[in-house]
């Protein structure tokens, strides 16, 4: 019995020591300066005071039952888990006071963050490094804090730095975006391009939602390796002694020359424009300075700014242009200086305004290169202020020559941008729709076809909810759209008839917010100025085009012209009791809606159908119909051949109030069997 006491002690002993090198090496674990380290020596502390308390709440309810012989080796077994059991009060004791030094720590840290922020705003990074270090010492696992110095090392150009802390940060979160932003920015001012892009990846990889973001990343790694390969090319070249690429830099010299003659630089200017044949000559001239042209000489500024050019300062001007279209065509970083340069960002509204039209057209063109692509829209709208750029540029609708469609196709291409349609809301009712509004009622008196462009740009604004309503506010504009549409059908030249194509749209753009079949309920408040005033008018209107034979509206999509007039019929009728009568009383036996009934498309049926239901109020509207077919046709899409529920309720609305409007209609509808199908859809059926 001795023997075995003597092996239970030394197995309690040996558990001992174990559960002491435990303990040592939970305290060297909430020691370390790795805060994964720490976190994962918390949790494990945690959960090895859980199952203490655990055994001790197993070990209260079990009675030991021991012999005489066992009782030392008991007492000293004992006495050694007390010594174990005083360690792991300890560490409980020691982890609930880092518990409350932690949330110290953590205030401190968030107070010295915030004062490492304001010295950020401030620009002063030095001490925004102290800060965000001082924060650290606090707590040496708040991402936050290695990301903010991160950002602060790049402004410093201390990008190894920024690295370091981006991967610091990681450790602390895996998933953190901001880490890898600035780590990729730090790598792409390294130029190490490969790692940069892994970084952006990494973004897209954790959060798909951030395309854009990622896509803006990638083209400036795109662009900055391009810019490098460019410049490393063209020192080469000159490095080698080409007569080309030396040429840039000495006009360049020559153009730096103060107190010339105006016509001086106006030559040179011409002849350095001769000179740019490819990118190589486009990258000499950023990297000799060709873009302090204007900011450091005099004469070449006071001309290009000069508010009324006399004709030397035009032809300046022009040759400038002329000049910056050469060194900005396929050349990003060159448009992107380009933008940067104040009196270039300052004076572009007011070339397009200048009334010269040699400088207009060589302005529209310059503008063009960039509105042309992606890259270059988002350049303008982040570097331009262009709140007044739609109200300039509609004026050219009045231009006879290529002027007015090279800015129709600048708008057209700057409406894809969000931000832009967002600067129009600003000057939209004060100086866009007044200029829109005169430009429709001088239809004979401008470009035709600029204008048709010009209505279905406005269309494509109505897209943004804010210029909707605006536009759909505003009484004169409605006028004019109807008086454009009276002088279509009036002339039917084919220039005339894209304006009435377009003009149709702009109305339905305006009217319905999206592509849907009209039903019972009210639309929009701003309908209600339209129906008070143009209800009538505008279904007159609608009538007369769908007699016609169909065409394709110009704007949204290309749709046929009965989609939209049938739509823009159903909203008139549906609200005006004499939009009604006098459909009613110009097709007395309703032969335009019959005929769009037992059309393929069945969003022109499902209107038509609404439409129809909306004109029997009319007294003897549903006696016209007697000798017609259209008992059989509402029937058929009633019954459920149309795939849309929309299409069914408004047929077998009609259909119901066909039959309560005109007796007679019933028996044909019994003939038909049809009784069943009614009764069945009279749950559709509000008021008959």
């Amino acid at each position: 019995m001795l023997a075995e006491a003597d092996q239970e002690e030394e197995e309690d002993f040996q558990r001992f020591l174990r559960r002491v090198d435990d303990i040592a090496n939970l305290m060297q674990g909430l020691n370390s300066a790795d805060p994964a380290v720490k976190e994962r020596t918390i949790a494990e502390a945690e959960k090895r005071l859980h199952d203490q308390e655990t055994s001790r709440e197993e070990e209260s309810k079990t009675t030991v039952n021991r012999t005489v012989i066992n009782t030392r080796a008991s007492d000293v077994a004992n006495a050694k888990a007390v010594n174990a059991d005083g360690f792991l009060a300890i560490l409980e004791k020691d982890a609930k006071e880092r518990a409350k030094q932690r949330k110290r720590n953590e205030h401190l840290a968030n107070a010295l963050k915030e004062k490492g922020n304001d010295a950020f705003r401030k620009g002063d990074y030095v001490v925004a490094i102290q800060r965000y270090t001082e924060g650290l010492e606090k707590l040496k696992d708040k991402q936050e804090l290695y990301t903010n110095r991160a950002q602060a090392y790049l402004k410093m150009h201390e990008c190894e730095k920024a690295i370091t802390d981006c991967e610091w940060a990681l450790k602390c979160n895996e998933k953190c975006i901001k880490a890898y932003f600035l780590m990729g920015k730090a790598h792409l001012a390294l130029r190490h391009y490969s790692e940069s892009r892994q970084c952006y990846e990494k973004i897209l990889q954790i959060d798909p939602q951030k395309e854009t973001l990622f896509k803006d990343c990638m083209n400036e790694v795109n662009l900055e390796e391009k810019r490098m390969k460019d410049e490393e090319r063209a020192m080469k070249e000159v490095q080698s002694g080409k007569l080309a690429a030396l040429s840039i830099k000495e006009m360049l010299q020559k153009l730096d020359r103060p107190d010339q003659n105006i016509l001086y630089y106006t030559g040179g200017i011409r002849l350095l424009t001769g000179a740019m044949k490819d990118c190589t000559e486009q990258t000499l001239f950023r990297t000799n300075n060709g873009f302090s042209i204007l900011k450091d000489n005099e004469i070449v500024r006071w001309g290009f700014c000069a508010e009324r050019k006399n004709a030397a300062e035009a032809d300046l001007s022009v040759s400038l242009l002329f000049l910056w279209q050469a060194v900005c065509t396929g050349n990003e970083e060159n448009q992107h200086l380009l933008l940067t340069q104040p009196d270039v960002n300052a004076q572009l509204p007011k070339l397009l305004s200048s009334g010269v039209s040699e400088i207009q057209k060589e302005t529209l063109a310059l503008i063009s290169l960039y509105s042309e692509n992606e890259n270059g829209r988002r350049l303008l709208v982040r570097h331009l202020d262009l709140t007044k750029w739609l109200q300039i540029l509609m004026t050219f609708v009045k231009s006879t020559d290529a002027r007015a469609s090279s800015a129709m196709n600048i708008l057209s291409d700057l409406t894809k941008e969000e931000r832009f349609k967002t600067q129009c809301r600003v000057m939209l009712s004060t100086g866009v729709l007044p200029l829109f509004t005169h430009l429709l009622t001088s239809a004979k008196l401008v470009n035709q076809a600029a204008l048709a462009h010009c209505i279905g740009i406005m269309g494509n604004l109505c897209a943004d909810v804010v210029i909707r309503m605006q536009m759909a506010e505003c009484k004169e504009c409605w006028q004019a759209c109807l008086k454009l549409v009276d002088e279509c059908f009036d002339v039917s030249t084919p220039k005339y008839q894209e304006c009435l194509f377009a003009v149709l749209g702009l109305m339905m753009n305006l009217l319905l917010e999206s592509n849907v079949i009209i039903q019972q309920s009210p639309g929009p408040e701003f309908f209600t100025l339209l129906f008070q005033y143009f209800a009538v008018d505008i279904s007159g209107r609608c009538m007369s085009l769908l007699r016609d034979k169909d065409g394709r509206i110009v704007t949204a999509g290309g749709q046929i012209t009965s989609n939209y007039g049938i739509k823009t019929l159903s909203i008139c009728t549906r609200s005006n009791r004499q939009a009604q009568e006098d459909l009613v009383k110009s097709d007395k036996r309703f032969s335009v809606l019959l005929k769009l009934l037992d059309s393929e498309n069945e969003m022109i049926v499902g209107n038509a159908a609404f439409c129809l239901g909306q004109c029997l109020a009319v007294p003897g509207a549903a006696t016209s119909l007697l000798n017609s077919n259209v008992v059989m046709i509402l029937l058929k899409h009633a019954g459920g051949d149309a795939t849309r529920t929309s299409v069914q309720e408004n047929a077998a609305i009609a259909l119901g109030k066909l039959c309560v409007a005109e007796s007679r209609h019933i028996f044909q509808l019994r003939k038909l069997n049809g009784l069943a199908i009614l009764n069945s859809s009279m749950k559709y059926i509000h008021s008959i």
